[in-house]
């Protein structure tokens, strides 16, 4: 006899608070920047670093720390990084100098990237996969609603009490989640399971590891986006093109390693699976055209329209609303359309708000912004719960935390290529400006929206939700009758 059990509202509000914290800290540090460079009285440069010491970090240890989640439990790593990325928040609101807010910064992108593949990893091994689009798509969103309010919460705190206060934002929820998983018993997946997943006896998947596997990926990824950040900087090029060389190097010898070593950071049954690749780069080109996009039109409603950083906020208030909106209609999108044919729609719509952003010239109204606003967030949110509950699904779970990982990384390197490939065809295409219209920045990134839809394609045709499935893949008597109940269950 099997016992059926709601998924943990513990783990449920962890996962989701911890996503909403680390969006909503990403959009109020970008208001608070100019005021932190005057009190503080740094340079540009230095300034920047805050950001890009932050991602590079995120970016770097993303995939490892999704491995420490399989094998030590994400609960367990979700607490550590929480309450690390509290932590450190608070040292930056109290930090004397421009100095220590770097390296504090990158302190907080460490504490971040044990936090972020854990609010997947602690889903996919509190659900069965065929249950997981309705939590994927309450914390899709939530990060919506933290993305749409951090400009307006940061603004206010800002103006009323300074920079500090915006540091200070994420700190107890942070605290309180990171307390709170440290309370779940963890429901780790068995070792014949983990060993089934590996393709190795239980001891040994428990005993090797991969050192040299995660020093590579951390090295060619950390790379890899701080060539991307600083590559359209004048006079970085040379630069960055050394710094991405680095990373192609880094990533060959990780190839090379992988084929070799007995337990590869990067498990081969997780590469092997058609819906884990084609959900991660559906994912990388959504959030490349989206950023990018977003990255040349505000600069074109600000520097070419004249529009102060308020109105050309309110003109992306259909974005913000869709998302959240948008994110509710995904569960019951995929039960009548399938994987496929929901990220079908969700690409078409993406690209769609491209091209009608790209026709924006210096007589555009807010209607016409609006409405390419509102399709990139429609469009941007069925892809982004679409594929990344075919990426945690389709992971076995015994590697749920490095198929979080992957997730994340594809989101976070996919906004660093979107707007470093914006600001390159800014500067190479003459008299263009940022008017949409007449350059050639927003048409090039219709591409990598377009670019959606083959790996759509990819996904299964049907979610499998009725098939009466066992996690291993046998078929279970009564699976069907109880896939009907709300959210998940765990047998």
């Amino acid at each position: 006899m099997s016992t059926t059990r709601a998924v943990p509202v513990r783990t449920l509000v962890c996962s989701v608070t911890g996503a909403a914290v680390v969006a909503l800290d990403g959009t109020v540090l970008t208001l608070a920047q100019p005021a932190l460079q005057r009190d503080l009285h740094a340079g540009v440069a230095q300034v920047q670093w805050t950001s890009t010491g932050y991602l590079v970090a995120v970016a770097s240890l993303l995939v490892l720390a999704g491995r420490l989640g399989d094998r030590h439990g994400h609960h367990r790593v979700f607490a550590l990084g929480a309450l690390g990325f509290a932590a450190a928040s608070t040292g930056i609101a109290l930090a004397p100098g421009i100095g220590a807010v770097v390296l504090l910064r990158v302190l907080q992108g460490i504490c971040g990237a044990l936090l972020q593949p854990a609010t997947l990893g602690m889903l996919r091994t509190a659900c069965p996969p065929d249950r997981l689009t309705g939590p994927i798509a309450l914390r899709t969103g939530a990060i919506g609603l933290a993305a749409a309010a951090g400009p307006l919460l940061g603004g206010a705190l800002v103006s009323a009490y300074g920079w500090r206060a915006v540091f200070l934002l994420g700190v107890p929820p942070t605290l309180a989640v990171g307390l709170l998983a440290l309370t779940v018993r963890e429901p780790r997946p068995t070792e014949p399971a983990r060993a089934r997943a590996d393709g190795e006896a239980p001891a040994r998947a428990r005993a090797v590891g991969d050192p040299l596997g995660a020093v590579l990926l951390a090295g060619s990824l950390g790379l890899l986006v701080h060539g991307l950040v600083t590559f359209p900087h004048p006079g970085e090029g040379g630069r960055a093109a050394l710094t991405l060389a680095a990373a192609a190097a880094a990533a060959l010898a990780l190839v090379r390693h992988a084929r070799r070593a007995p337990d590869p950071l990067l498990p081969p049954a997780l590469l092997r699976s058609r819906p884990v690749a084609a959900g991660l780069a559906a994912l990388l080109a959504a959030s490349a055209a989206l950023s990018g996009t977003l990255f040349v039109t505000t600069y074109f409603l600000q520097e070419t329209q004249r529009l102060d950083p308020l109105d050309a906020g309110l003109r992306f208030l259909p974005l913000a609303v869709l998302m959240v909106l948008g994110a509710a209609f995904c569960p019951p999108l995929q039960r009548r359309l399938g994987p496929r044919g929901t990220a079908l729609a969700g690409g078409a719509l993406l690209t769609s708000g491209v091209l009608v952003l790209a026709r924006l010239d210096q007589g555009a109204g807010a209607v016409a912004t609006g409405t390419g606003a509102a399709l990139l967030g429609a469009g941007f949110v069925t892809l982004m719960v679409t594929a990344t509950a075919a990426i945690v699904r389709h992971a076995p779970e015994a590697h749920a935390g490095v198929a979080g990982g992957l997730q994340q990384t594809a989101m976070n390197t996919g906004p660093a290529l979107g707007v470093a490939t914006a600001a390159l065809l800014l500067a190479l295409v003459p008299g263009g400006g940022f008017a949409p219209a007449h350059g050639a920045a927003l048409p090039a990134l219709a591409l990598p929206a377009a670019l959606t839809l083959p790996a759509a394609l990819a996904l299964p045709a049907t979610g499998g939700s009725r098939d009466g499935g066992r996690r291993d893949g046998t078929r279970q008597p009564g699976a069907a009758r109880r896939s009907r109940r709300p959210f998940c269950v765990r047998s």
